[in-house]
This record gives C-alpha cells, sequence and structure tokens, in this order.
C-alpha cells in the first residue's frame, strides 16, 4: 500500500471515528509528530516484536 493510499484511509477512517475521540487521536498524531525517527522505528520494532510474541507472552502469564 502506497504512502497516498495510507493517508486517503486513515481519512476514511477518521471520518467514521466519533467526535469524542477526535482530540485525542490528534494528541497521539502529535505526539508521533514530534519524534525523533529512531524512537519511531524503537517503538515499531517493540510493537511487532509483542506482536509476534503474542501467543508465547499469554502462555508465560498463564
Amino acid at each position: 500500500m502506497s504512502s497516498q493510499e495510507i493517508k486517503q484511509e486513515i481519512s476514511k477512517v477518521i471520518e467514521e471515528v466519533p467526535e469524542s475521540v477526535l482530540a485525542e487521536i490528534l494528541g497521539y498524531l502529535k505526539q508521533i509528530q514530534s519524534l525523533p525517527k529512531d524512537k519511531i522505528e524503537m517503538s515499531e520494532n517493540l510493537k511487532r516484536i509483542l506482536r509476534e510474541d503474542k501467543d508465547l507472552l499469554q502462555r508465560l502469564a498463564e
């Protein structure tokens, strides 16, 4: 998916989001925008690891 297609999809989703969460979404996007690129990449890597290891983490928690 291209960057332009992703932006269009985000716009479509935002049109359907309740107004009560729009300010929260805006705050999150501004927070991400202000982060240095290396921090964003580190966060993405951590998120991927947690997603991939979700089953393992659930079994360990039991």
